[in-house]
């Protein structure tokens, strides 16, 4: 009776969560129906106008993906994205089309909202900027404070102006772990590792209480590659020593010091910008440059604003012609479909074969931006790729800011392998890991017993792992790092003995792998599709990318969503992302994290290709 009674109740309360929904849903609708019939406006760039780029969020080369309906209620609600991403592609395309615009006359890089990202995307960025002013256009950054990624693309403006309370630190790039053995121990949770590669460092966690040696002495080359890098693209644009940037704490401390305690009086004198401006001194300053707007403030159109406005502009492709298409494989390397944001072994693999049969496309950019992730998957993409290549078409993989172990796996067998300078890649190798809990049950008087056939029959976490079994687990993981190591000697011209020396897992700079035969060339994403356009012989083409085709349904939701939460909402506001200092929430949000990680790897073999020191960004 108490089951009727409370799955009765469940249906009415379920029932009347979704009418309300719906209602919600529905109402917003109707405003955007009747806003679109009664409106007048639209949006429109005003005469000599400033762009302001506030980018908000992550950049990365592709989003993941939401619900268009969880993400418009989230902004109904009030509620934060938890991770907003901003399309790299977007912000180029964006730059560029304000370059040769007439109504444009500034560009101004608000930048308190951007997010960490990897330095391979900025420098991209940097590019657009660079072109940007060959124009004649000015570039102004402006900033309450400037982290290291908000200043890096602030060093390539015509002037920086900080807020006289603001600040601009250099923290450098850094690895740092938590490590959970200790823990472990103390709960009896037995850990099994299976690895090949002496500087292979992903199961370092479970398995240690500190960074091995080994790791140290790889992760430092690297971190200090790519600091080295920021430091003189940075120094160059404010003609600057790069020795501005090496203090110590002690130095740091007598420096402030010096400046009466103010950071930003300090960061003035270090010739980190040009002047300390308050917010109204800036705005009137830039009134002086571009006039004023209804609002008081100065004539602008902001970056959000003006996107849309250049997709209205992008007309149908035209068809039967030559195609260089991209192909963007980013995020964590995962068994059989997934979702944008992650890369599928067989969702990544129907996209190639997708430009494979596909006539008018001539030749393929693979995009990886990818730290690895399944063996298995990784194996999968792969022969897509050649399988592409036996059609007659060059693949050329070009790498983002991460194309480390399985991204470099599924990178080898392309035709040409160009890299960012500052791209992390390498990290050739291959592990396994498991973990048994008999011990940890047993202290609550929980065991696990049986018989079978074989002695793989029962095999699962609650009983010790037989030794035999470990044995062969390991010799599968061997197996795996062979492949992996003949498949880069096969398609770089080299031999497997060479391979491994510059293998075991370490990893490399963009820069680094070009003087070790890794790479073939340095530059970006256009270089690529260069590359591609020359390989196939095609003076004449265009560039098309090749992606998950969403459902009717979710374009229709999604468009209508996206207009009426600009009809709705303020389209420019967001809420500041507000950062947890607690230590011990933080420590537990990492363990989660850790286990949030090796709960969705899903290798059929339990093998992987995966680089975790490799996610870093600044």
């Amino acid at each position: 009776m108490f089951n009727k009674i409370f799955s009765w109740s469940w249906r009415i309360i379920n029932f009347t969560r979704s009418v309300i929904l719906n209602i919600i849903f529905f109402t917003l609708l109707l405003i955007f129906i009747i806003g679109l019939s009664t409106s007048e406006t639209s949006i429109e760039i005003p005469k000599n106008a400033a762009l302001v780029l506030n980018l908000q969020g992550k950049i990365v080369e592709q989003k993941k993906y939401i619900n268009p309906a969880d993400a418009f209620m989230a902004e109904a609600m009030s509620q934060q994205q938890t991770d907003p991403e901003v399309l790299l592609s977007d912000i180029i395309a964006v730059i560029e089309h304000a370059k040769d615009n007439p109504n444009i006359s500034l560009l101004v890089l608000q930048l308190n909202k951007m997010q960490s990202s990897g330095l391979s995307k900025l420098q991209d960025i940097a590019f657009a900027l660079e072109d940007f002013k060959t124009s004649g256009k000015e570039v102004i950054a402006i900033g309450d404070q400037f982290s290291q990624a908000q200043y890096y693309l602030a060093s390539f403006a015509d002037n920086i102006w900080l807020n006289p309370k603001g600040w601009v630190l250099f923290e450098g790039f850094n690895r740092y772990q938590t490590y959970f053995k200790g823990a472990l121990d103390k709960l009896s949770v037995n850990p099994h590792v299976f690895r090949v590669g002496t500087y292979k460092s992903a199961v370092e966690p479970f398995i240690r209480n500190n960074m091995s040696e080994q790791a140290k002495e790889a992760n430092s080359l690297w971190l200090n590659d790519l600091w080295q890098q920021y430091k003189e693209e940075v120094a160059k644009q404010r003609n600057i020593s790069i020795n501005n940037f090496d203090d110590d704490a002690s130095v740091l401390l007598e420096k402030i010091s010096k400046a009466n305690g103010s950071v930003a009086e300090y960061a003035l004198a270090n010739k980190w910008v040009d002047a300390l401006k308050t917010r109204n001194e800036i705005r009137n300053d830039l009134i002086t440059r571009v006039g004023s707007n209804y609002n008081n403030s100065f004539k602008k159109i902001h970056y959000r604003d003006y996107l849309a406005l250049t997709k209205q502009e992008i007309s149908f492709e035209v068809p039967n012609t030559d195609k260089v298409a991209i192909v963007v494989a980013k995020g964590t390397i995962l068994n059989g479909k997934q979702k944008p944001g992650a890369i599928g072994g067989t969702s990544t693999a129907e996209l190639l074969r997708k430009a494979r049969l596909n006539d008018n496309i001539k030749a393929v950019v693979l995009r990886v931006d990818s730290p690895g992730g399944s063996a298995y998957a990784s194996e999968i993409i792969r022969q897509e790729v050649e399988l592409l290549k036996a059609a007659g078409k060059p693949v050329i993989a070009s790498m983002g800011t991460y194309a480390a172990s399985g991204g470099y796996w599924i990178s080898a067998p392309a035709d040409k392998i160009i890299a960012s300078p500052s791209t992390i890649t390498g990290s050739i190798g291959i592990f396994g890991l498991m973990m048994t809990f008999e011990e940890t049950l047993a202290q609550v008087g929980i065991f696990t017993d049986g018989v079978g056939t074989t002695d793989l029959g029962g095999f699962n976490l609650t009983r010790p792992l037989n030794n035999n079994i470990g044995q062969l687990i390991q010799l599968s993981i061997n197996r795996g790092y062979q492949d992996f190591i003949e498949l880069v000697a096969n398609n770089r011209n080299m031999t497997a003995e060479e391979v491994d020396k510059i293998a075991q897992g370490r990893v490399w700079s963009g820069k680094k792998a070009k003087e070790l035969g890794l790479v073939d060339e340095l530059g970006n994403l256009q270089t690529a599709i260069d590359a591609a356009a020359e390989l196939s012989g095609l003076a004449d083409y265009e560039t098309i990318l090749i992606e998950e085709e969403k459902s009717s349904f979710d374009k229709l939701i999604a468009d209508v969503l996206g207009q009426t939460s600009q009809l709705v909402f303020n389209s420019s506001a967001t809420s500041a992302i507000e950062s947890n200092n607690n230590l011990a929430t933080n420590i537990i949000e990492n363990l989660e994290k850790q286990i949030g990680k090796l709960s969705q790897y899903n290798d059929p073999n339990g093998a992987y290709v995966l680089c975790v020191n490799c996610e870093v960004s600044l």
